[in-house]
């Protein structure tokens, strides 16, 4: 790409996300006064840190696209026509999560869904969303709620996962078996088969609602795998994939629960293979971006994420037996790189 053309489309990616960001805080303002009848103010030092870690990721988001990791494309794959035929479901959507967060009703699910087929811990309306993660309105709502929430950053962040894998990936020479392990809707899926299009790829949820619409999502000429599983008991063999990751899925689940699942990515991820893992910051790796983090955990229903913020990732994954190579900040998330030991 010849250098005037570069910092058009530069300049056009940001107007986009700087567009976004303005859109979602607008549609914030109006949830948090829905449900809290108040706007929170933070000092002025954690607004600009906010804004610098904005700029940092848009920053990085640029660099890895123009250097080839993946198609400059994606930096301009936003469904809007999608989002626009979503937004009056939203509209009519945020009245019910704020009634269901003054009441602390987080056992609002479907009275037609089988709660015994999911693990406690699941039964609940994460981020105060109608059937929590239990149905298909909840699955077609969700991408549009993320993106509104972090400021039309989602994507942004959730593809920061993809340059330890397509680096890995490079080096095979062959084409690499990938596990996402809690793939949701497919968004992160759908990148990593944009930037890796002979990758055999394999996706897990525990919900029957997102793994269909991720089945809809994914590219029609793509080698792609999806099954409805939990982490915690990957149906897989051992060592028989190249690379795993998860994105946000951690801070979702108690403490006993990050461990099992860390050990059955292990398992399955063959001597050498990477393991990627992005998901909230935590204190140590948010400075002034602190305030934002505890906001979270006060305005939406995540009950373990306060435990997430004192059980460190890096050292989570040292301990069930891998090496960690990396651990990045992306905004609010921070992304932890890992491999699994070779055999001696």
């Amino acid at each position: 790409m010849n250098p005037l053309l570069a910092e058009t489309v530069r300049m056009a990616y940001r107007g986009q996300q700087v567009t976004l960001g303005g859109a979602s805080a607008m549609v914030q303002r109006v949830a948090r006064r829905l449900a809290l009848g108040k706007e929170p103010r933070l000092a002025s030092r954690h607004q600009r840190a906010l804004a610098a870690s904005f700029d940092a990721l848009l920053e990085r988001d640029w660099a890895n696209a123009i250097a080839g990791i993946y198609p400059w494309s994606l930096l301009f794959q936003i469904p809007y026509s999608t989002y626009a035929r979503l937004l009056p479901e939203l509209a009519r959507e945020i009245p019910s999560m704020a009634r269901r967060r003054r009441r602390d009703d987080w056992k609002d699910l479907p009275g037609d869904v089988d709660l015994g087929e999911f693990p406690p811990y699941y039964r609940r309306t994460f981020h105060w969303q109608s059937d929590g993660y239990l149905s298909r309105r909840s699955a077609e709502l969700y991408d549009l709620e993320v993106e509104l929430l972090f400021g039309g950053t989602a994507d942004v962040m959730r593809r920061q996962v993809l340059p330890p894998i397509v680096a890995h990936a490079r080096g095979l020479g062959r084409p690499p078996r990938v596990l996402e392990v809690a793939c949701g809707t497919g968004r992160t899926g759908a990148q990593l088969l944009r930037a890796l299009p002979r990758a055999d790829y394999t996706g897990v949820d525990l919900s029957p609602w997102y793994v269909e619409v991720a089945r809809e999502r994914m590219p029609p000429e793509a080698c792609v795998e999806l099954q409805v599983a939990n982490g915690e008991s990957l149906p897989f063999p051992d060592a028989s994939f190249d690379a795993v990751f998860s994105v946000y899925l951690f801070h979702e689940l108690p403490r006993n629960a990050r461990r099992s699942v860390w050990a059955q990515m292990r398992r399955v991820l063959r001597p050498g293979g990477c393991l990627v893992v992005e998901d909230s910051l935590q204190p140590d790796d948010a400075g002034e971006l602190g305030p934002f983090l505890h906001r979270f955990a006060e305005d939406m229903h995540e009950p373990f994420y306060r435990d997430y913020l004192r059980d460190d990732l890096s050292e989570g994954l040292r301990e069930t037996g891998l090496v960690v190579d990396a651990c990045e900040r992306a905004f609010l998330s921070k992304v932890v790189c890992a491999h699994r030991p070779p055999l001696c």
